[in-house]
């Protein structure tokens, strides 16, 4: 591998850019044009190579304190490099956040134990079980305001996704699941194994904790 000054100025990464777009860099010269430059007898390619080399092993997420064990990145590289790599996967339209029990799904529901109505929300995720999107479905009563499996699975279906999960709040403060809470999910469940949806869990969220249906033995 060249070192950087062994390139002509034009053909070195933030030049290349410029005059060539930066779909057109390779990801070692992508990593160049982030950290900038190296460090006395380490030059910004060799240091490129070892981060790559640790995308490649942390698929795409390392830490902070990894980046920092390559030799040439100090607290500022490694802060750009977690940076360019957060903003990237806040606004890719995609999502990393993984769902593997309800502790982890609470915390995006949080806001919804303080409200004075029931929102049914469905989550769609991919099948390394991480978030793709969360959408209200509806609003208001369940036994008022029935859940229909076409509202659903509609956008589901369209996300592609391998697996769904369901939460809805109490307003009344107690989670403990309703007759109408039980045979909801239940039909849901069911459209579910006919569209080849899998569904991971139904969670009741309120003031006074929740209710998983699947630790429940209720799914």
């Amino acid at each position: 591998m060249k070192s950087i000054k062994e390139i002509r100025d034009t053909d070195r990464p933030r030049e290349k850019i410029a005059r060539l777009g930066v779909e057109n860099l390779s990801n070692n010269e992508l990593i160049a044009a982030i950290i900038g430059r190296g460090i006395s007898g380490r030059d910004v390619n060799a240091i490129s190579a070892d981060i790559e080399k640790l995308l490649k092993e942390k698929r795409g997420r390392p830490s902070y304190n990894e980046f920092l064990e390559i030799n040439g990145i100090g607290t500022t590289k490694a802060s750009q490099m977690v940076a360019a790599f957060e903003l990237a996967r806040r606004y890719s339209g995609g999502s990393t956040y993984k769902i593997e029990k309800p502790g982890d799904v609470l915390p995006l529901v949080d806001h919804l134990r303080s409200k004075k109505q029931e929102y049914f929300i469905c989550m769609t995720l991919n099948g390394a079980g991480e978030l793709i999107e969360q959408r209200i479905v509806t609003v208001g009563l369940l036994n008022h305001s029935p859940v229909h499996p076409r509202e659903v699975f509609a956008d589901a279906i369209t996300d592609r996704a391998a697996s769904v999960l369901f939460v809805h709040n109490h307003p009344s403060g107690s989670p403990e699941p309703s007759v109408q809470d039980v045979d909801i999910t239940k039909r849901l469940y069911e459209a579910a194994e006919i569209l080849g949806i899998g569904v991971l869990d139904h969670i009741i969220t309120a003031k006074r904790g929740y209710v998983s249906f699947k630790e429940r033995g209720l799914l």
